[in-house]
């Protein structure tokens, strides 16, 4: 029986709804906990951005039971910012300006509980629509703010302006970034806020006291996976109750 959880390592480039119909395609034949249309019952617990990298957890069958228990957990990323230019969209899929204003080094990380607004590029229901889908149509409205909770916000190395490619001759920099947060904090925010920078890499690397160490790559589109590495619905649960206790 296909009940369980897979930890897989998302590539960039494609959306978190790819994962999972990849996943379901490949195990298409496997169990009987099945959905109407005859593949095994698939969901994740959070979505990352098709730029972004790292930790995707699938669900299947009885396990998509635990899809708000997982999704509430907090969440550990690894973010390369540019900085002095900025992104439409947060990231390297927006419109790109180059404004050569610098944050300070280090820039204020502010940790706690924070006021946040979640960029207009994304997947957050505004009027009963994805905001993505008004944003991409020209649209003009606020999007509600939102109390989240950083518990570590750390810059990990930077850079000098103007060095390496591909920033030697436009007098941007980059830098690095480790965050620890809570469920529904958008890092694309938190790096927009240090003024004057965007995430070009944004990597997830743990949900709760799963690590992306212990993912598994994608599999192939059109072939089957004939042994997934499947965590089965009590022992995720029990480590999640382990987790939060």
């Amino acid at each position: 029986m296909t009940d369980g959880v897979l930890l897989i390592d998302k590539p960039a480039g494609i959306t978190s709804h790819d994962v999972v119909a990849r996943v379901r395609g490949s195990l298409a034949d496997r169990g009987s906990h099945r959905s109407s249309i005859g593949r095994p019952k698939t969901g994740h617990a959070g979505t990352l951005d098709p730029f972004a990298t790292g930790l995707l957890i699938v669900l299947l069958g009885k396990a998509t039971k635990l899809q708000r228990r997982i999704m509430e957990l907090p969440k550990r990323y690894e973010t390369v910012a540019r900085l002095g230019a900025t992104s439409s969209t947060g990231d390297p899929e927006g419109e790109i300006a180059v404004t050569g204003r610098l944050p300070p080094d280090p820039p204020p990380l502010p940790t706690g509980e924070l006021r946040q607004r979640p960029p207009i590029y994304s997947a957050v229901k505004v009027g009963g629509e994805r905001a993505y889908k008004r944003a991409r149509r020209g649209e003009s409205f606020a999007m509600p703010e939102r109390v989240v909770t950083v518990t570590r916000f750390e810059q990990l190395w930077r850079t000098p302006v103007g060095t390496g490619e591909p920033d030697a001759a436009d007098g941007t920099a980059r830098a690095a970034y480790a965050i620890d947060c809570s469920s529904g904090t958008y890092v694309r925010s938190l790096i927009a806020d240090l003024g004057d920078a965007y995430c070009v890499t944004l990597r997830r690397t743990a949900i709760g006291p799963f690590r992306v160490e212990e993912a598994a790559a994608l599999p192939e589109r059109g072939r089957e996976w004939p042994s997934p590495p499947l965590l089965g619905v009590a022992e995720v649960l029990a480590a999640v109750e382990r987790y939060v206790a």
